[in-house]
């Protein structure tokens, strides 16, 4: 591996040029700066690069639990790398300034491993363009012994056949006990040898249990089973922030409440490769939060996970958390709920609640697909939760659809007006002296997305031009006082639905594509489509064809290599279910025997 220790000079007329420069400082309070290993350990570094900007980076949960754990061994360092924005790129490769650590400066060559967490598909370019700018060589089988291994974690690796071009070692499900394994491993090696052999050590880490290697997959019949962390509340979990010099998308504190969903929303990815689920206990979340307000300074607390109403304490946390937050002047915001489990009590004990705005998310406008979906919230229920949030003094209240859902009519779409008009009518009725002093309703629908281990995993996307009449429809449809609508620009859905499902080929439709330009897909003002069709076209595909094809449910799929615990046959069933219009209980109601407790030995009643 490189030993190569280049420390980048970033000049203050350089940083005086670009638009916030505090992204590429550093320095924040509680980084950490380590350069020696302890006594009789070699020490090993990580750079944890996320490939977005930094605000986008620095609002994610497990760069912060992953950052502490390696920097809390005597034998690693973990530093943080972000993607620069154009006006920073174009000054560092005009200058030939390669891609830094932040707590060092040393250029990403300096490090053992750079570790990329795939949270989102359309990031995908902007690893390449990351390592290009490194001056590392972005395709794996370029990159000899002296270049750093190149891993890659979080929920998009449930599908790795797109990334498995460029990634060396891609890691399955929850990262906090594997990385210290891999670490383990690598250490040891870097003690018996001084130069280690890439391929020793990929070969010998394809063995370590959630751990993928392409050019060492696993032998015919053989998976690679995804890891989580089965005492979730033992799990560690920083109680000294980060805390950044500028804004951030989320500037507070999350506390991570529980990880899994117990319900089966068939399009929702994570509601499936998140299981199972697992929760923390009230007063290790209050001493968490306690330790972090005062290592932090932060003035808001988020109540985080997939479906926050769904922690069986929510009442007892936020009936004992919110008084003390109150006393230190830090507010409590509540992402996440569902209509269905927001209860009266919650709302009464919300007096030192955030009433910046309450996040439901109804996903379709009647109940029929409701049903289809499996979302399992009725009209009734969202009703019941807007006339208790207006009396409890909520005035703000983002409502998230989706369009483009499998069986789906123009009058779902119609009911999806007709709910946000009952609810602006429940605010009009709500007792002046109780209600919020105005309204600020949030519609946001998103374009469905085929994902992998869902029920909807086989199904086509609607084309395009279909999507954005939809949108258009609703645009129309909403125009009411009070309501702001916002959709998901419909090409961009498109690509993501063509690389989630994507084989290896449609890697080198992503190379092509970053080859002709593209980078920060995830923003709408660099996404160019026709470079990608233009790209995919070259690769012997079509983004389209690749985005609206319905698969067959006897075809092998890329993923089927990866076992993340959910039984195939299982989501076979769930799609049946869906055209049914037919309701699968959740799982502290019923076990559906999704796969999940029998792959991890987790209890039911867990789940």
């Amino acid at each position: 591996m490189s030993t190569e220790n280049f420390k980048v000079d970033l000049p203050e007329e350089l940083l005086l040029q670009v638009a916030k420069p505090a992204r590429y400082t550093g320095n924040e309070w509680n980084a950490v700066h380590k350069h020696e290993a302890a006594p009789g350990a070699a020490l090993t570094r990580f750079a944890f690069c996320f490939p977005d900007i930094y605000e986008v980076g620095m609002s994610h949960v497990g760069l912060r639990i992953l950052y502490d754990i390696i920097n809390g061994r005597g034998d690693a360092s973990c530093e943080r790398v972000f993607a620069p924005w154009t006006d920073m790129e174009r000054l560092m490769r005009e200058r030939g300034i390669p891609l830094f650590a932040l707590e060092s400066r040393d250029a990403l060559a300096a490090f053992d491993f750079i570790g990329f967490t795939l949270q989102y598909e359309l990031s995908y370019t902007n690893v390449l363009n990351m390592l290009d700018l490194s001056g590392i060589p972005p395709v794996a089988e370029e990159r000899g012994d002296r270049w750093p291994v190149v891993l890659a974690g979080g929920p998009c690796v449930c599908n790795p056949a797109p990334m498995s071009k460029f990634i060396d070692l891609f890691v399955a499900g929850e990262g906090e006990e594997v990385i210290c394994e891999i670490l383990d491993l690598y250490g040891k090696m870097k003690i018996d040898s001084k130069d280690i052999s890439k391929r020793d050590f990929l070969h010998e880490a394809s063995k370590i249990g959630g751990v993928y290697v392409p050019i060492f997959p696993p032998g015919r019949g053989h998976t690679v089973k995804k890891r989580i962390v089965k005492d979730f509340n033992a799990a560690p979990f920083p109680e000294r922030g980060l805390t950044p010099n500028t804004e951030i998308i989320h500037d507070r504190i999350i506390l991570e409440l529980f990880r899994g969903c117990i319900r089966g929303c068939r399009f929702c990815q994570a509601g499936y490769t998140y299981r199972p689920v697992r929760e923390r206990d009230p007063q290790r979340l209050i001493a968490q939060a306690t330790a972090l307000v005062c290592s932090t300074g932060y003035d808001e607390i988020s109540l985080s996970s997939l479906s926050t109403s769904d922690y069986t304490q929510l009442d007892e946390l936020t009936a004992s958390l919110a008084p003390q937050m109150d006393e230190k002047h830090v507010n409590l915001s509540l992402p996440s709920l569902r209509a269905d489990s927001f209860t009266t009590d919650l709302a009464g004990s919300a007096s030192a609640i955030r009433k910046s705005g309450l996040t439901f998310a109804p996903e379709a406008g009647t109940q029929r697909l409701r049903d289809a979906i499996n979302k399992g919230v009725t009209e009734e229920d969202m009703l019941r939760t807007a006339a208790l949030a207006f009396n409890a003094g909520w005035g703000s209240v983002k409502l998230y659809f989706m369009i483009g859902l499998p069986t789906e009519t123009m009058e779902d779409l119609d009911g999806i007006a007709d709910l946000v008009r009952k609810i602006v009518a429940l605010y009009r009725q709500a007792p002046r002296e109780r209600r919020a002093r105005d309204l600020h309703i949030n519609v946001s629908a998103a374009s469905f997305v085929p994902k992998p281990f869902t029920p909807f995993q086989w199904e086509a996307q609607d084309d395009v031009d279909t999507l954005i009449n939809k949108q258009n429809y609703l645009k129309n449809a909403l125009k009411m006082k009070y309501v702001k609508f916002n959709w998901h620009e419909a090409r961009e859905s498109a690509l993501e639905a063509a690389i989630a499902r994507g084989g290896r080929d449609v890697g080198e439709a992503l190379y092509l594509a970053w080859r002709g330009g593209a980078k920060l897909d995830g923003w709408s003002e660099h996404f160019r489509y026709d470079v990608w069709a233009d790209a995919f076209d070259a690769a012997g595909l079509s983004l389209a064809g690749c985005a609206g094809r319905r698969i067959g449910l006897d075809e092998q799929l890329p993923w089927d290599i990866m076992d993340y615990g959910i039984d195939k046959g299982f989501l076979i069933a769930e799609r049946e279910r869906a055209y049914a219009n037919s309701l699968t209980a959740n799982c502290r109601d019923g076990c559906a025997v999704c796969g999940v407790a029998q792959a991890f030995g987790c209890e039911l009643s867990a789940c």
